[in-house]
């Protein structure tokens, strides 16, 4: 007989692992680089930097702490709280679910490049090899499918059994996996121009539009508004000192963002591509790259391993808030919950993999399925969650009550108790409400 309790962290280790891993996802290793390099290099990752410390540990601390303080979901933890915001968890919830719909799609893109370097690399045109991939209708569905069918056995194994297990082994080894790239792409002759542009901050190309990017890329990252942390949080216990995970998680995030950048920019450099090239830079410039580079088949293999592990630790978490959603709220047995919504986004998989093909032609809103599920959760309810969960933390359910959950009635210090405060009700809304307006185009910088 299936339990039907929600489960714990077995360890702090784990929670970090596991937390680190949601925040660590596509984001870093194929958004940062190409926003580094279409912003000035080292200016943006400057400000990027600064917004982590000041807006990225502020929100983190806050999602984890409403949710071991309710021990619910996204959505159960703001109706326990307050009745009235129920609606911000239910954003939380449906992020998760529209952004699996593209995020599996993709996954299943990086198993394919996985298996095209096992065989030896892409080979001729790069753009054109990816063009008629992902144009295709059988293939890149079948590879979703693999990737979707990964992160629902992992998620039916439970917390301590699948998420944390799991995130305990491809974390570890991601860095690993990381390190040995950026060894080998800064080692490549030439390689000193991209580290000189990667490093050295351009403050001529320092515009507000740049620090929008920069504080849209580092909500984004961290996984925050779409309800992980809050969930992650709620299987915490009370002996678990929050001021400090919610360091150390953004610590590891930006330490891999950062080191995507060592690993990619001094290639493209090295081999004369375009840093800005955008997000065609991960399947189409460093396939290029890793073609021309010595023993680049291997490498490129490598690389993509570890934007598989970052992409599946994040898929994990998405698919755990809809189905924590469903064990607390229905009280589903984590296996229906599990491969009832797996299958049910696969549905919205199949649309999201053939708009680049057989569907591109249908178009909402001028925009093809797969775009359509990218905006409104990137550009609406990610920066709206964030948003309302400073305002309901700072103003609805209070401060103090946040610091007493936090500190656990003083048994924790909170040294950071202050400056926490400032942010959480002032500097971080304010930032993220920019970031709002800016990408739904209210205002534009």
């Amino acid at each position: 007989m299936e339990q039907k309790n929600r489960g714990t962290w077995a360890s702090s280790f784990g929670f970090i692992m596991a937390a680190a891993g949601s925040a660590v996802g596509l984001g870093n290793l194929w958004k940062f680089p190409y926003l580094a390099g279409m912003n000035g290099g080292g200016a943006f990752v400057l400000i990027y930097l600064l917004i982590v410390v000041f807006v990225g540990y502020t929100i983190m601390l806050g999602e984890m702490t409403i949710g071991r303080a309710t021990q619910l979901n996204a959505l159960g933890a703001y109706k326990k709280l307050n009745k009235k915001y129920t609606w911000v968890g239910a954003c939380g919830v449906l992020a998760g679910f529209l952004i699996l719909s593209f995020y599996n799609v993709v996954g299943g893109w990086v198993i394919k490049y996985i298996i095209q370097f096992l065989f030896g690399g892409v080979k001729g045109n790069a753009s054109e090899f990816f063009g008629s991939f992902i144009s295709s209708a059988a293939e890149p569905l079948i590879w979703t499918l693999v990737f979707a069918a990964f992160t629902g056995y992992i998620v039916w194994r439970g917390i301590s059994g699948g998420i944390e297990k799991f995130s305990k082994v491809m974390m570890p080894a991601l860095f690993v996996l990381l390190v040995v790239v950026v060894i080998r792409s800064v080692t490549l002759p030439g390689a000193g121009a991209g580290l000189a542009f990667y490093l050295t901050p351009d403050f001529s190309k320092l515009t507000p539009s740049t620090i929008v990017a920069a504080l849209g890329q580092v909500f984004f990252s961290l996984s925050l508004g779409m309800g992980c942390m809050i969930t992650y949080g709620s299987y915490l216990n009370k002996d678990e000192n929050l001021a400090k995970d919610a360091f150390i998680v953004p610590f590891m995030d930006t330490a891999v963002a950062l080191l995507a950048g060592f690993a990619i920019m001094p290639a493209v450099f090295a081999f004369g591509y375009e840093p800005g090239a955008g997000p065609g830079l991960m399947f189409i410039t460093l396939p290029s790259i890793f073609a021309e580079m010595p023993l680049g088949t291997i490498f490129g293999l490598c690389f993509f391993i570890l934007v598989l592990f970052a992409a599946v630790t994040s898929s994990i978490s998405l698919l755990e808030v809809c189905a924590a959603y469903c064990i607390d709220e229905f009280k589903w047995s984590r296996t229906k919950a599990t491969w009832l919504l797996t299958g049910i986004i696969f549905i919205l998989n199949i649309l999201s993999s053939l708009s680049m093909g057989p569907l591109s032609h249908v178009l909402i809103f001028g925009k093809n399925f797969f775009d359509l599920f990218d905006f409104i959760t990137s550009n609406i309810l990610l920066p709206l969650g964030g948003l309302m969960m400073c305002i309901f933390i700072g103003y609805v359910w209070g401060i103090d009550n946040a610091i007493a959950e936090i500190t656990q009635n003083g048994k924790f210090p909170f040294k950071s108790r202050g400056f926490w405060t400032l942010m959480v009700k002032v500097i971080a809304p304010i930032a993220v409400f920019i970031v709002f307006l800016n990408t739904l185009g209210i205002i534009k910088f």
